[in-house]
């Protein structure tokens, strides 16, 4: 299962209907928890989301309607004692507040969780589900924001399989071992499959329009991005380090982007809708104006390179 869940979309204060942010990547075993705002554990709850879902934390940075929600997170994880470690991405020029964060209560911790902080761009994590990436963004303070990217692979086809006589179990066979010998002949693993481009998940918050942001939205299938502002207010947006819908849907257009996902929403303006349509006069992709609650699923993969 690949899918985000919304967990809130406001930017600086909450709404009636907003809660600050709170994002959910669901990625095959992994859930990796962005910018958890004040109510976060709450939004879970709501959204059916166990704190054993959660393997990674990764925070853009330290305003606060994206870490507020950190300590109430954390003392979840020690209270239904999730068995599998967690790891913590988090500016390192934050790391006063993020330990203010962890240890903000008392609390009987015996959750594993692993800070990693990050220092700069590149590579902050590798596992099975993928490589996790951070960039830099321009924000008044320090912020990065982070991109999953999936191996490209191969996709098995069922036609050529069917015609080199491959069924069954032999089918994991030659997907692990590269090659099979069938009635006498070796059939590789490229005879019977094609490319699979790995999927793509990008996401960028509080941040002007800089290189960070096009390097972490390129290509991506899902880009979930902030649009604070729409154009009419996009001298605050540039005040405050910003972005606006159609900023956003600008990225979403020249890096071949797919699905953009539009979120953290300024409490001054009343009509989602307007978000809507300003984006789709620039990207004319898929366009999502997030809410809370929302589920959002990944695209279907590409087929080819």
């Amino acid at each position: 299962m690949r899918e985000l869940i919304v967990l809130g979309t406001a930017s600086q204060a909450p709404t009636r209907h907003r809660n600050h942010n709170g994002y959910l990547l669901r990625w095959d075993t992994a859930g990796l928890l962005f910018d958890p705002g004040e109510g976060t554990q709450r939004q879970m709850l709501l959204a059916g989301v166990a704190a054993n879902a959660i393997t990674r934390i990764c925070v853009s940075h330290f305003h606060g309607d994206h870490c507020l929600g950190v300590p109430g997170v954390v003392q979840r994880l020690s209270l239904d004692r999730v068995a599998h470690p967690v790891h913590a991405h988090f500016p390192a020029s934050g790391a006063e507040f993020f330990a203010r964060l962890r240890h903000a209560s008392a609390f009987h911790e015996v959750a594993d969780l692993r800070e990693v902080p990050v220092v700069g761009d590149g590579v902050v994590a590798r596992d099975a589900v993928g490589v996790l990436e951070a960039r830099r963004l321009d924000h008044p303070v320090e912020s990065f924001g982070y991109r999953l990217v999936e191996p490209d692979g191969r996709q098995m086809r069922p036609d050529l399989l069917a015609a080199a006589g491959i069924v069954g179990p032999d089918v994991g066979r030659v997907q692990r071992e590269g090659s099979l010998v069938v009635g006498g002949r070796v059939v590789r693993l490229e005879e019977v499959s094609e490319p699979r481009r790995g999927q793509r998940f990008a996401f960028v918050m509080d941040t002007r329009l800089c290189d960070g942001v096009f390097a972490l939205a390129d290509g991506a299938d899902m880009l979930v991005i902030e649009s604070t502002f729409l154009a009419a207010d996009a001298g605050l947006a540039r005040e405050y380090g910003h972005l606006t819908a159609g900023q956003a849907a600008a990225v979403a257009r020249d890096c071949g982007v797919r699905t953009l996902v539009l979120t953290h929403f300024s409490q001054r303006y009343q009509d989602p809708e307007a978000f809507a349509r300003e984006a789709a006069a620039v990207f004319d992709g898929e366009v999502v104006v997030a809410a809370d609650l929302m589920r959002v699923a990944m695209p279907q993969r590409r087929r080819k390179p």
